[in-house]
């Protein structure tokens, strides 16, 4: 690669080279054409050398070129500016007024100034940086600051971070458990086929008579209305909201019982289908709920409409296009293949005069999405009240994803914010050769910053909301992203700025109340764990990845990372069950992800090792029931050992992590997996439902028999 491509790529954070997560650690190297692409994408021309040296001369000139940046992100005891001024320079008068988030609160601080001996000519002005530096503690959250220097006045925002993220103290003095659950996955035998938030709640006394602390759910996030067969929940179209499918209908105020008298037939088939069926779920659902909506509306001066306005007014402007969007993309999906992006011009922007006539030609439509969202809002709250009534000591453990889609409310918002034409994935791997291409949309790290973090500030917030607990989905996102150009196969890594990612969440981790676990399983970056431990940031670790040396014995559970949340596997990985038989590898060599029968054989062969080593681990340390001692060697699977689940969930409790989430897949015994990594409608990802339903949960002999091994370790 030439020179000074590679200095522009060093300074843009476009990794030229890049190694995956094999033991040999191979290297990749991206073609020249994706490191142009990011270049250009983050405006600097990249085309040719006369058009790289442009750049890389408009790259130094850049932060000369306005006073102050947009956003200073610094943690408490350490708080300090930088400011561009023009010389000669009078400093003798610098002071900070600083005003507190939204509130009235204003007060005014001394500065020191330090001059830094940087300058630099812009066209005919000489320019001095300086460092201003507060001496004062200042609170963790925001502020509106004005700096008056040399008779002059300079605006920006200050964001103030704690050292470290919220420290639950019962995680400090308890060692603690939960559940690991995918909502959607519930059976009840009241829910209409998908679990919903009366499950969830419901969920919550079931914990708590179990002496579990915490739920661990998916994204809750709100998927296409359109296309609800798209079921990832990974895969949303905002993750400020939540998914409307997960409303319990007959909890509706407007809910009429003899709405569903004509119904029950339906609604039994959806819950009795073996897996979820969630467009006709869905569009049931919607269905009755817009004939709700109209009860709501004709009643105008209720308590109930004036809590609906209320939610409205509070949610701003995030819920009108979110309302809209959806209101344009239902309309628009008729006529028009190729989503948000393939509308016409004038309609692809948010704040055009175009989309403010259709939301007011639409109005009740856009209320009806709006709607969804303030009755889905009211029942989730029901559910974290649930957590408090019921003392949990954590609660609600949500999940954010690392992305959300391309087509969606989200990008169609704020499209500035985000990588045009291109999406977030995994890199090269030994499973997947040519990497993984996610189509999520991903933040731009430039635009991210001078629009001050507000959108990464807003998804945060939303999902921390009710929430004990956050878990970032693919942290190293925080510090850097394998992204994909649209029109390539393959991509590279951006970076982000980490120290300022990291003290963002920290700030709303501590005004949440909210403990955040990074996800860290993959090619994890050197030196990112020790980073998120400084931060009080806890890691996520399987039994399958606590292994000497990747794929040696298993590590002892004393060997575990204590500051952890710690589970067998995830839903991306075979229940017990399914991986004791190898039920995977067989479904993985079906789909072509392993791909001859070779490679499928010295799978089977290396998963006959496994085996061994797990029994080996188990019997190392004691951990089979009494009344359920081990039998046999179960040589080449034959056999299903009983009382492994047990044994397992024993072994993993008995982790010197802080805490241990079992998975209700493992405990029912469960042999398909949630998800299959890889794949989209060759598997029916996130449409499995849990055997057993919650009503029989309790008296189920695998759970009770579970629960208890759990609670001998914990």
């Amino acid at each position: 690669m030439q020179d000074n491509l590679q200095q522009l790529a060093d300074k843009l954070g476009i990794l030229t080279k890049f190694f995956d997560a094999g033991i040999n650690r191979k290297e990749y190297y991206p073609p020249e054409k994706v490191i142009r692409f990011f270049a250009e994408s983050f405006g600097y021309k990249a085309g040719s050398d006369a058009e790289i040296n442009a750049s890389l001369e408009k790259f130094a000139k850049k932060r000369w070129q306005k006073s102050l940046e947009n956003i200073y992100v610094c943690e408490q005891g350490d708080i300090r500016l930088d400011i561009v001024v023009p010389v000669p320079l009078k400093i003798d008068d610098a002071r900070i007024n600083l005003k507190y988030q939204n509130t009235e609160s204003n007060f005014s601080i001394p500065l020191e100034v330090v001059v830094t001996g940087e300058e630099k000519e812009i066209g005919k002005t000489l320019y001095s940086r300086l460092e201003l530096q507060l001496k004062a503690d200042l609170e963790v959250g925001y502020y509106d600051a004005e700096v008056s220097l040399g008779g002059k006045k300079y605006t920006t925002r200050l964001a103030v971070a704690p050292k470290r993220c919220y420290n639950n103290e019962d995680l400090q003095n308890h060692k603690l458990w939960g559940f690991a659950v995918q909502l959607y996955s519930v059976r009840s035998e009241r829910n209409w086929g998908v679990g919903d938030f009366t499950d969830l709640k419901n969920l919550v006394w079931i914990s708590s008579r179990a002496g579990a602390d915490i739920i661990g759910l998916n994204p809750l996030n709100v998927l296409s209305h359109d296309y609800p067969e798209n079921c990832s929940p990974y895969c949303a179209i905002s993750r400020l909201f939540l998914n409307p499918i997960y409303i319990d209908v007959e909890q509706v105020p407007e809910f009429k019982p003899e709405d569903i008298d004509v119904l029950q037939g339906e609604i039994a088939g959806y819950r009795n289908a073996e897996l979820i069926d969630y467009p006709g779920v869905y569009r049931l659902k919607i269905r009755l709920l817009e004939k709700m909506y109209e009860r709501l509306l004709k009643d105008k001066k209720s308590a109930r409409m004036a809590e609906f306005k209320s939610f409205c007014k509070e949610q701003g402007a995030d819920l009108d296009r979110l309302a809209i969007y959806q209101t344009l993309y239902e309309e628009k999906t008729k006529t028009v293949w190729g989503g948000w992006k393939a509308w016409d011009e004038k309609l692809r922007n948010p704040a055009s005069l175009a989309v403010k006539e259709f939301a007011k030609e639409h109005e009740n439509r856009v209320g009806f999405f709006k709607y969804l969202q303030f009755e889905a809002a009211r029942q989730y709250d029901e559910v974290a009240q649930a957590v408090k009534d019921a003392g949990l000591k954590v609660g609600l453990y949500r999940d954010l994803a690392v992305g959300v889609g391309q087509d969606s409310a989200e990008v169609w918002s704020n499209y500035e914010a985000y990588i045009k034409d291109a999406g977030a994935g995994a890199p090269p791997d030994a499973m997947f050769i040519q990497g993984q291409k996610w189509g999520l949309g991903a933040f731009n790290p430039y635009t991210l910053k001078e629009q001050g973090y507000e959108p990464f500030i807003k998804v945060l917030r939303a999902n921390m909301r009710g929430a004990g607990a956050i878990r970032v989905d693919h942290a190293m996102s925080l510090m850097r992203l394998y992204i994909v150009p649209n029109s390539e196969d393959m991509g590279t890594y951006i970076m982000y700025n980490f120290a300022d990612m990291m003290n963002i969440l920290a700030i709303e981790s501590y005004l949440n109340r909210c403990i955040v676990v990074g996800e860290s399983i993959g090619n994890v970056p050197e030196g990112f764990i020790p980073a998120l431990e400084r931060k009080n940031i806890d890691s996520l670790t399987v039994l399958w990845e606590e292994r000497e040396n990747c794929a040696g014995d298993f590590k002892s559970p004393s060997s575990y990372p204590e500051n952890a949340f710690a589970s067998v596997g995830t839903h991306d990985m075979p229940p017990l069950r399914m991986w004791w038989f190898g039920y995977d590898i067989e479904e993985r060599f079906r789909v072509g992800i392993v791909p001859d029968e070779e490679t499928k054989i010295r799978d089977y062969h290396n998963r006959e090792l496994d085996r061994w080593k797990l029994l080996f681990a188990l019997d190392s340390n004691g951990v089979w029931p009494e009344d359920n001692l081990r039998k046999d060697n179960y040589i080449y699977g034959e056999a299903y050992p009983e009382g492994i689940e047990e044994a397992v969930h024993r072994f993993v409790s008995r982790s010197a992590s802080k805490v241990f989430l079992a998975e209700l897949e493992n405990i029912l015994h469960v042999e398909k997996m949630q998800n299959l990594p890889g794949t989209w409608r060759e598997c029916p990802n996130w449409q499995r439902k849990l055997p057993v339903p919650l009503e029989r949960l309790e008296s189920d002999i695998a759970y009770v028999r579970n629960i208890n091994a759990i609670k001998r370790e914990r």
